[in-house]
């Protein structure tokens, strides 16, 4: 079998706050534990913002899935990394290391631009690992991969879908993958990922980052109808094609067996738009 290239890595990051960290910047001479420090912390943002996210600054990536996909934006193979020991030192040089093995391919994210590659860029900080491909200081600004505009290096879905942020795009990851009659959020929501943890939960949030990898890959491809890469019946095919091969895998993969439970398939208003027009040409 010939090897595919892969030109694509579509992910997505799911991390926990570094106690330790917590409790030592704002907690100094407390003497909180780190869990009764994250506690605390969460609260209290959740007290002024409604939100108990921790910011990216103290946190530590606990799950990455990776989706391989090729040049004609076909599936390749869907990855956890680290598993099962996931390791958050080992999952980050995995990420980096891999990017370079596959001769640096497009990124694909959504919101990753604002948390999950600086969350990345700070693990590498934090473990000491080089990271100087993705820095790339002596390229032309432009030419750096880390150019908020250089979609060549990453393409952040929803920075397309917003303009670079020119708008907001409420509803995120979820509301673009239901629109496709995709799954979109199920059991778990991003902000359960702390708790989750702390229960030792961990498969299960290897599970909802595989979902989320599989969402972010059908709005990536409905994004390639967009922009004029991909018919809408190369996509749909390539859909019906990815389906088979979740199928293919369900048995082995609670996360696939959930995913397909859940989906749906996009409702095509041309085909019902052809059918009518047909009646009326028979009237």
């Amino acid at each position: 079998m010939a090897k595919v290239n892969v030109r694509y890595l579509v992910f997505d990051v799911e991390s926990v706050a570094v106690g330790e960290l917590v409790a030592g910047l704002r907690y100094p001479g407390e003497s909180l534990s780190p869990q009764e420090a994250v506690r605390k912390y969460r609260n209290e943002l959740m007290e002024k913002y409604e939100s108990d996210f921790i910011p990216y600054t103290f946190q530590t990536p606990i799950s990455i899935a990776v989706a391989k996909v090729a040049a004609d934006f076909s599936l390749i193979d869907l990855v956890v990394l680290d598993e099962p020991q996931f390791r958050p030192h080992v999952i980050t040089e995995h990420f980096w290391r891999g990017w370079e093995k596959y001769r640096r391919p497009t990124l694909v994210s959504f919101n990753g631009r604002s948390f999950d590659i600086p969350l990345l860029e700070l693990a590498a900080f934090r473990f000491g690992l080089n990271v100087s491909s993705w820095f790339d200081s002596r390229a032309k600004s432009y030419d750096q991969p880390r150019n908020r505009y250089n979609t060549q290096s990453h393409l952040d879905l929803c920075e397309l879908l917003t303009n670079f942020g020119s708008t907001r795009f409420t509803g995120g990851l979820n509301l673009a993958a239901t629109i496709l009659g995709k799954p979109g959020k199920m059991d778990v929501q991003g902000d359960m990922v702390q708790d989750m943890y702390d229960a030792g939960r961990l498969a299960e949030i290897n599970d909802y980052c595989r979902c989320d990898v599989l969402d972010t890959y059908f709005v990536f491809l409905r994004t390639r109808v967009l922009s004029g890469e991909l018919s809408l019946d190369a996509e749909q095919k390539i859909i019906a094609k990815t389906k088979a091969w979740l199928e293919e895998r369900a048995e082995a993969s609670y996360a696939y067996r959930v995913y397909l439970e859940h989906w749906g398939d996009w409702e095509n208003p041309w085909i019902e738009s052809e059918v009518a027009d047909t009646s009326d040409q028979e009237t």
